[in-house]
């Protein structure tokens, strides 16, 4: 793995086949390679369908690629999600890995401030003071606390993205996954995420998101790539303050 790199993706294909549609066979991931350093925001740039998404998902382990390779440093360790047990898998998501979908997923009736203080009660964070810091990333998202004892799935889509980029965020992980994270939220509230984006670069973590927002990816980028026509070499179209290599 290069040296000081957080993630490095190498060669991944990932193909479907659509069993509904006569077994047709659609090559989703074709050899791509990118690797992301701490302190970095490489988003990409594709167009919609391109397979952002599906590479968002084979990183964190939902799709098993084809071929290929997915190395995460994890601690002094080295594991490849594209291959590893799900006990790995697992393991890598609770300390390493997070994650934050375009949708909420969550249980029923499980109430909002738990939702967000899972993460860190997973990792033995006392529940006081994980539903403590559960609390200050609500607030900073401006999510109302009469809502926190109710389950986010009640909420409208912004509500629930907000309490997804809670649960995201609040663990400080080395690798963030970030699949359009601004998506269904207001102005206040995507200035709200930049913030907490910001923030995680400052500290070091390595970022790799889709941002449709063309305001919120020229503010968060280091880098945009191209996963396919490239395979991770920067756009040459875009302006040389997005294009800073670590």
């Amino acid at each position: 793995m290069t040296p000081d790199a957080v993630l490095e993706v190498r060669e991944v294909e990932k193909s479907f086949t659509l069993y509904a549609q006569r077994g047709v066979r659609l090559r989703v991931l074709r050899g791509v390679s990118l690797t992301v350093f701490p302190g970095e925001c490489v988003v990409l740039g594709d167009p919609s369908g391109a397979g952002k998404s599906t590479l968002l998902r084979a990183i964190y382990g939902n799709y098993l690629a084809n071929s290929g390779h997915i190395l995460v440093r994890d601690g002094t360790d080295i594991i490849d999600l594209a291959g590893a047990d799900p006990r790995s898998v697992l393991a890598a998501r609770r300390r390493t890995v997070g994650y934050v979908s375009q949708f909420l997923r969550v249980i029923p009736r499980v109430p909002t401030l738990d939702v967000v203080a899972e993460p860190l009660r997973a990792l033995g964070v006392a529940p006081a003071r994980a539903a403590e810091h559960a609390a200050t990333l609500l607030s900073r998202l401006n999510l109302p606390e009469r809502l926190w004892g109710l389950s986010p799935t009640t909420f409208s889509g912004g509500e629930q993205q907000r309490v997804n980029v809670a649960r995201g965020f609040a663990v400080d992980y080395p690798l963030l996954l970030l699949d359009e994270p601004t998506a269904s939220l207001d102005a206040d509230s995507r200035q709200r995420v930049v913030a907490l984006i910001e923030e995680a670069k400052a500290r070091g973590a390595a970022i790799v998101g889709t941002f449709h927002d063309a305001e919120v990816r020229a503010v968060v980028a280091t880098r945009i790539v191209q996963l396919h026509d490239g395979a991770g070499v920067p756009d040459a179209g875009l302006t040389s303050s997005l294009l800073e290599t670590p």
